[in-house]
């Protein structure tokens, strides 16, 4: 049978129109039923899913998502976007990449994955260095699949008050069986920092206690993401609770030209001394060696030139190191 939680997706689905959803929820059931031995009841479900794909063609294919426009309770938790770049867009190690590329393919053909009772991966703990892309990997999930990215703002989500996180918390979770989309916990260290850290205080061990719950129990359709720059700062429950974990890193000196190449590629790059531009752009972050290029870009077409010189951006990038050892002095670190 179906449980209640099941039972709920679908009149929830069926009143928002939501065709993916309700047949997603649909073949969940269907494949309850196999497993449990119901076997004549899983196969009558899954003649009337596909009588129902027959007459309606699109249902099984990914429909547009209507504007997400939060409101009520949620208007102050999280902010919603469409973004527009692509996987192609990115500079990323072969493992990321693949990661990346897999949940994409597991997500547009997730109907076929829980037709055989699997579920995709669409649970992802983003870890690595700031400017190094976690933020951007939501992005381009989303645009990719044609979802809205709703980026769950912490500043409003924690308060000082004993139980409201939690509850705040609970309203996130719901929403995501009301609008499907790319949900971003960033800079996650902040509730999901471990339960027995000195500086740890009771209300944030049951706001991560309570987002342990909220996301094992999760079985919309929504990528659940949650990025951080402190990956030994995590609880150690956090990890198992997620699918897929996707580490980055600073790039090395081919992820650098590439993200030089790319940023710059309206000027003639044709003579750039590429080793002295890679040594200038070791330690730098994806995001840092970008605005470096932004720079050049900038004082070539102050200079009336499509040409980007050496010197020219090896003084951008070393700006940018500087720039980055002012701000750590600044902050004390």
């Amino acid at each position: 049978m179906a449980t209640a939680e099941q039972l709920k997706a679908l009149v929830q689905s069926y009143t928002a129109g939501d065709q993916n959803r309700f047949m997603s929820v649909a073949m969940q059931i269907a494949a309850h039923a196999a497993r449990t031995g119901k076997d004549k009841l899983a196969a009558d479900l899954q003649k009337l899913i596909d009588e129902a794909r027959r007459r309606q063609p699109e249902a099984g294919a990914m429909q547009p998502v209507p504007i997400a426009r939060p409101g009520g309770d949620l208007a102050g938790l999280v902010a919603a976007t469409y973004p527009h770049q692509r996987l192609a867009d990115m500079v990323l190690d072969a493992q990321a990449h693949e990661k990346l590329s897999r949940v994409l393919v597991e997500y547009r053909q997730r109907e076929k994955l829980l037709s055989h009772g699997f579920h995709p991966r669409r649970k992802l703990l983003l870890v690595g260095p700031p400017g190094c892309g976690k933020t951007m990997t939501a992005s381009v999930l989303a645009a990719e699949l044609g979802l809205p990215l709703l980026y769950v703002q912490l500043h409003t989500l924690i308060t000082k008050f004993m139980g409201e996180t939690a509850a705040k918390l609970h309203i996130v979770f719901d929403a995501m069986h009301q609008t499907r989309g790319v949900y971003l916990f960033d800079e996650f260290d902040a509730i999901g920092a471990h339960r027995g850290a000195e500086n740890d205080v009771g209300e944030i061990r049951r706001v991560l206690n309570s987002f342990l719950q909220f996301l094992e129990r999760d079985d919309s359709d929504c990528l659940i993401i949650a990025a951080t720059n402190y990956h030994g700062m995590l609880d150690h429950a956090l990890f198992r609770r997620f699918d897929d974990v996707v580490q980055y890193g600073l790039p090395d000196a081919s992820m650098a030209r590439h993200l030089i190449e790319n940023r710059l590629s309206a000027f003639d790059l044709r003579r750039l001394g590429w080793k002295s531009i890679t040594a200038s752009a070791a330690d730098l972050s994806h995001a840092e060696i970008v605005s470096a290029c932004e720079d050049a870009a900038k004082d070539a077409i102050l200079a009336d030139s499509r040409r980007i010189t050496t010197t020219m951006l090896n003084r951008a990038l070393k700006g940018r190191e500087r720039h980055r050892s002012n701000n750590q002095a600044r902050r004390g670190t």
